[in-house]
C-alpha cells in the first residue's frame, strides 16, 4: 500500500485519532496539509488524516480541497463516521477513485440510521452487501456495556417554571454524581470511573424564540436559569427542598408518584437540610468561594480561544463552565438585548478552558453548547445531559450524541457496567455504584425521547419493567420501646468544625503506616499456589533529606486530595506546616509515621531518586490527614451521638421512598420479562407468601419473622431482576438463617424475659454508621432484649481473605470503642446502664484459610473471637451465635 488515509467528518475528529494514535504509540502519523506553495504532497507519514469536506474530483480555484489524483493508487482508507458521506455522491465518487486499487473500509455507530433517512434502495443494496461486522448499540447494551440511562423528557412547551424546575432536577442530579464521586473517589479507583460533568446541549445558539411572550434561545436559557440559581437563594433552596421531598409537581398520571420520587435518596442522607444542599452545590459545583453569599453568573467572552465563553459566579476565583459555539460576539450581543441582568464581559487573558476539560484539575464542571459535541469530540466525563430543542429531526444524530455519555471504562477496562462485572474474590462492588453508572437525559421541549425510544425498539433494546415492593414494618415490635443510637439531626461534621493539618500527637495517637515496599510474585514448579516475597524495610527520612522535598508540590497534592476525599473542613496550612508534621518523627519515642520502603526512597543519593521521595512524604501526609480527620470526626459523632426510639420513620425502613414507608424497586429484562414480572405481579398479591414464607423464584427471599420487617430478599442470580437496594448476599442470607435456626432450637437457654429483634442496615445516608476508616454501616442491627436493659449488636458478616491487619482496620476495632460510646449516648440520652452497644465481625473467609495470612499467622480461633471476629462455622464445639449470645446465655 502506497498510503494509508485515516478520513472524518471535521478537523476536531482528526485531532481526537491523532492523540490517541500517539497514547497508543503510533506515533508515525500526521494530518495531511496543504504546502506553503499551494501544492499537496502525502508526505513520508505512513498514515495520513484529512477530512471527508477537503476532498474533491478535480479542483477548481483556491481553497483548502484536495483532488483524489494526489493519493495515486493502492491506498488502505478508513472512513470514521462513514454514515456522514453515505448520502452524498460526491463523497462517493471521491471514495470509489480513492480506493479503486486499494481498499476501503468504513465503519460508523449508525449505518442503519443514516441509510433509512437517505431512503435511497441502490445505497442499501450497496452497504447491505459490504457489512463486515455489526455490532451496534443492541448488542452493545445487553452484554453489559455502557452505562445505563434514564432520560426525562418535557416535550410540549411549557411555563418558565417548569423549565425551571426541570433543569433544577438536572443540576441536582449531576451534584449528587459529583457529591458522591468527591466522597469515594478511592473506593471508584477501580473502576476508572471520570469526575462527573454535565453537559447543556441547545438546537440552536443564537436563534430567539418567544416563550411566555418573551425571546429567548436555547443556550440563554440555561445561562438564565443559573442566574437564577446563584443569586436567589431563597427560590433555589425552596425548589431543592422539593425535590429532596419528591414534591416536584410532575406526577406519574396512572400512578400518582412524582418524578423525582426516591431519586436523590442518598443526597438526602448526605445533608440535613436544602439549604446545606445548596451551600455545598455552591462550593462544589459553581465554585463559589463564599456559599453564604453569592452573587449573580458573569459570562465571559474568552478572547485567546475563538468561540469559548467562560462562567463563572459573581465574585468567583474560578470558571465553574464554559460554553463553546460558533459565534460568540453574536452571543454577547444576545445576552445584553435579552438578558440585560448578565452582562457579559471580556477575558483577555483565560486561554481554552474547552481543550484542558479532559485534564483532571480542571475547574470545568459544566459544558454549554450546541449539536457540535455530537460529533468530533470525546470524553469519559460525561454524567449528566440538559437537552433543549434537541431530537426533532437530528435522525442518526440522536444516537450519536447519546454515544458522548454512555461510555463506560469499567473495572479493569473491561467497558462494564459493574452489574454485568463479578466483584472481586469476597467483596462486594461499593454501594451506590449505579449513581455514576447511569446517564441522566433531562429534555425540554424535545422529541428526544420518543426518537430514542424509537432507535431503541428498532434495535430490539430492552428497557425493563420497572415494579415496587413495598415493605411493611412490624408495628407490634416497633412498640416494644427499642432504641437506635442515631447522630443529632442537626448536625453536620464539616459545617460545624475545622480540622487543620498539623502535628498533633494527642489527636493522631498511632504512626501511620505507609507500605511502598516492592512485591515479587514466585510461580514454583511442585508448588499449588503462587507465593509471594516482598522487598523492604523500616525507613527513616532524615531531616537533611527533607530539603528535598517540593512542599508546595506537597500542599497542592493535599488540596486536592482532600477534595477527592470530601473533607471540607480540612484546612491545608502553608508548607512549613507540612514539613513540621514529617520532622516531628523521632521514633521510637515520638513516631509518626512507619514507612516501609526500599531503602534509597529515605536516603535519595541521586536525581533518579528524588520523585520516590516526593511520593513517598506525599502518601505520609495523606494518611496522616485520613488519620486527622476520621479521629477528630469520631470524636465530633461520638459527642452528638443520641438514643431515639425506633419508630417506621426511621430512614433504615424508608428506602426507596420519600416518607411513605420503604420499597424495593425491581427491574425485570431479558427474553421472558413479561412472565417474569407477571409472577412478580401474582406474588404481590399473594400476601402471605411474599411476607410470612421463604421463597424462591422469582424473588429469593428469607422469613425470619424477628425480623422488623417482611420481605427481606436476597440477591437473585442472572441478569433478568435487579433490585434497589440489593438483595441479600450468600453471607448475610447465611446470617440470618443461622439466626434463625439459633432462636428456634435454644432461646430456652436464654433467660424467660429475652427477646431477639434484627434489622437490616441500609448503607450511608440511611443506616446507622461509625466514623472508622471510611464511614462503617454494619449489615446488621441486632436487638437482645430483657424487660430493663437491651442489648445493640452490630453484625457485619463480610469475606476477609484481603482484610488489613487488625491493628488497621477500624471495622475489626468498632466493637473496642462501643463501651465507652454507649456509657456516653446514655449520659446524654438520660438512660444509662439501660443500652449495651457491641460489635462483631463475621467472616466468611473460612478459619483455616484466614488464619494463615491474618497477622502473624498464628492467631486461634480464641485469638480471633477475643477480638469480636467470629467464623460463619458451626459444629459441637464452634457456635459462632453462641458467642454473640453468651453475656445472655450466662444469665439464663
Amino acid at each position: 500500500m502506497k498510503n494509508i488515509l485515516l478520513i472524518t467528518p471535521n478537523e476536531g475528529l482528526s485531532r481526537q485519532h491523532l492523540d490517541e494514535l500517539k497514547l497508543s504509540n503510533i506515533r508515525d502519523a500526521a494530518p495531511f496539509n496543504l504546502r506553503s506553495d499551494g501544492g499537496y504532497s502525502p508526505g513520508i507519514a505512513p498514515l495520513r488524516t484529512i477530512e471527508i469536506t477537503k476532498l474533491v474530483m478535480e479542483k477548481t480555484g483556491e481553497g483548502e480541497s484536495v483532488p483524489v489524483e494526489v493519493f495515486e493508487a493502492d491506498n488502505l482508507i478508513f472512513v470514521d463516521e462513514g454514515h456522514k458521506g453515505s448520502g452524498g455522491e460526491a463523497w462517493r465518487q471521491a471514495r470509489d477513485a480513492l480506493g479503486a486499487t486499494g481498499f476501503t473500509f468504513e465503519y460508523s455507530a449508525t449505518f442503519g440510521q443514516a441509510l433509512a433517512a437517505a431512503k435511497n434502495p441502490a445505497l442499501l443494496s450497496e452497504y447491505g452487501k459490504a457489512i463486515a461486522f455489526d455490532y451496534s448499540y443492541r448488542y452493545f447494551y445487553n452484554e453489559g456495556y455502557g452505562k445505563e440511562f434514564r432520560i426525562l423528557n418535557l416535550r410540549q412547551e411549557t411555563t418558565a417554571d417548569n423549565t425551571d424546575t426541570l433543569l433544577l432536577g438536572n443540576l441536582l442530579s449531576f451534584y449528587q454524581q459529583q457529591r458522591f464521586y468527591a466522597e469515594h473517589a478511592r473506593q471508584l479507583t477501580a473502576y476508572n470511573l471520570e469526575r462527573p460533568l454535565a453537559v447543556f446541549v441547545g438546537g440552536s445558539v443564537n436563534a430567539v424564540y418567544t416563550e411566555s411572550k418573551r425571546p429567548r434561545s436555547d443556550v440563554l436559557t440555561v445561562c438564565q436559569f443559573l442566574h437564577r440559581f446563584l443569586s436567589k437563594p431563597d427560590w433555589a433552596i425552596a425548589g431543592i427542598a422539593q425535590l429532596l421531598q419528591g414534591r416536584s409537581g410532575f406526577r406519574n398520571p396512572e400512578t400518582g408518584q412524582d418524578l423525582f420520587a426516591g431519586q436523590f435518596a442518598w443526597l438526602s442522607g448526605r445533608f440535613y437540610d436544602a439549604a446545606a444542599v445548596y451551600r455545598d452545590l455552591l462550593r462544589e459545583t459553581l465554585r463559589v468561594d463564599q456559599p453564604d453569599s453569592p452573587g449573580g453568573l458573569v459570562i465571559r467572552g474568552l478572547q485567546r480561544s475563538d468561540g469559548e465563553l467562560g462562567l463563572k459566579a459573581d465574585g468567583a476565583e474560578n470558571y465553574f463552565g464554559v460554553i463553546n459555539i460558533g459565534d460568540a460576539p453574536a452571543f454577547k450581543k444576545l445576552v445584553r438585548e435579552n438578558a440585560p441582568e448578565i452582562a457579559p464581559e471580556d477575558d483577555f487573558i483565560t486561554t481554552s478552558l474547552f481543550a484542558g476539560i479532559n485534564h483532571p484539575r480542571t475547574p470545568i464542571n459544566l459544558l454549554v453548547g450546541s449539536r457540535k459535541f455530537i460529533e468530533g469530540w470525546n470524553s469519559w466525563r460525561v454524567s449528566n445531559m440538559g437537552l433543549l430543542n434537541i431530537g426533532k429531526s437530528e435522525g442518526s444524530q440522536i444516537i450519536q450524541l447519546f454515544g458522548r455519555g454512555v461510555r463506560l471504562k469499567g473495572r479493569e477496562m473491561s467497558l462494564k457496567r459493574s452489574s454485568f462485572d463479578p466483584p472481586p474474590p469476597d467483596a462486594n462492588h461499593p454501594p451506590n455504584l449505579p449513581l455514576l453508572e447511569t446517564l441522566n437525559i433531562f429534555a425540554l421541549r424535545a422529541d428526544y425521547m420518543a426518537r430514542f425510544r424509537e432507535y431503541l425498539e428498532s434495535e430490539g433494546i430492552d428497557e425493563g419493567i420497572a415494579l415496587e415492593i413495598p415493605i411493611r414494618a412490624n408495628g407490634d415490635f416497633l412498640g416494644k420501646n427499642l432504641v437506635i443510637p442515631r447522630l443529632d439531626e442537626t448536625a453536620q461534621f464539616d459545617a460545624d468544625d475545622v480540622v487543620v493539618l498539623q502535628y498533633s500527637p494527642a489527636a493522631v495517637t498511632r504512626p501511620v503506616t505507609v507500605d511502598l515496599s516492592t512485591a515479587v510474585g514466585i510461580l514454583q514448579s511442585g508448588q499449588p499456589e503462587d507465593g509471594l516475597a516482598v522487598a523492604g524495610q523500616e525507613v527513616c527520612i532524615s531531616p537533611e533529606k527533607l530539603e528535598l522535598v517540593d512542599w508546595p508540590a506537597a500542599r497542592l497534592n493535599l488540596q486536592e486530595y482532600k477534595t477527592r476525599k470530601g473533607y471540607d473542613c480540612l484546612i491545608i496550612p502553608s508548607p512549613e506546616n507540612l514539613r513540621a508534621i514529617l520532622e516531628a518523627h523521632k521514633p521510637p519515642d515520638q513516631p509518626v509515621y512507619r514507612l516501609i520502603a526500599d531503602a534509597a526512597v529515605g536516603n535519595p543519593t541521586n536525581y533518579a531518586d528524588w520523585p520516590r521521595l516526593q511520593a513517598a512524604v506525599t502518601a505520609i501526609l495523606q494518611q496522616y490527614a485520613d488519620a486527622l480527620y476520621r479521629q477528630r470526626r469520631t470524636a465530633w459523632e461520638n459527642q452528638r451521638m443520641v438514643y431515639k426510639p425506633l419508630e417506621e420513620a426511621d430512614p433504615n425502613f424508608q428506602f426507596n421512598a420519600a416518607g411513605s414507608g420503604g420499597q424495593y424497586r425491581v427491574r425485570v429484562s431479558g427474553e421472558n420479562r413479561d412472565e417474569l414480572a407477571r409472577q412478580i405481579k401474582r406474588l404481590l398479591d399473594d400476601c402471605n407468601a411474599l411476607y410470612q414464607q421463604d421463597g424462591a423464584d422469582p424473588l429469593p427471599r428469607i422469613h425470619f419473622d424477628r425480623h422488623l420487617y417482611q420481605p427481606l430478599l436476597l440477591s437473585v442470580p442472572g441478569e433478568s431482576i435487579s433490585l434497589s437496594p440489593p438483595g441479600l448476599n450468600d453471607g448475610e442470607r447465611d446470617f440470618v438463617s443461622d439466626l434463625r435456626q439459633f432462636w428456634a432450637e435454644k432461646r430456652g437457654r436464654l433467660p424467660a424475659d429475652t427477646e431477639v429483634f434484627l434489622l437490616r442496615n441500609q448503607s450511608r445516608g440511611r443506616g446507622v454508621g461509625f466514623y472508622t476508616d471510611s464511614g462503617f454501616f454494619p449489615d446488621f442491627i441486632l436487638w437482645v432484649k430483657t424487660t430493663d436493659k437491651q442489648r445493640i449488636v452490630f453484625i457485619e458478616p463480610h469475606g476477609m481473605r484481603h482484610a488489613k491487619a487488625y491493628d488497621h482496620d477500624g471495622k475489626a476495632q468498632l466493637y473496642a470503642q462501643l463501651p465507652q460510646l454507649a456509657a456516653d449516648i446514655a449520659q446524654r440520652s438520660g438512660n444509662a446502664a439501660a443500652v449495651e452497644l457491641d460489635a462483631y465481625l463475621i467472616s466468611t473467609t473460612s478459619y483455616q484459610e484466614l488464619r494463615q495470612h491474618y497477622e502473624n499467622g498464628y492467631w486461634s480461633r480464641k485469638d480471633f473471637a477475643d477480638k469480636h471476629i467470629l467464623f460463619q462455622e458451626g459444629d459441637s464445639e464452634y457456635d459462632y451465635l453462641e458467642r454473640i449470645f453468651r453475656v445472655a446465655m450466662e444469665a439464663g
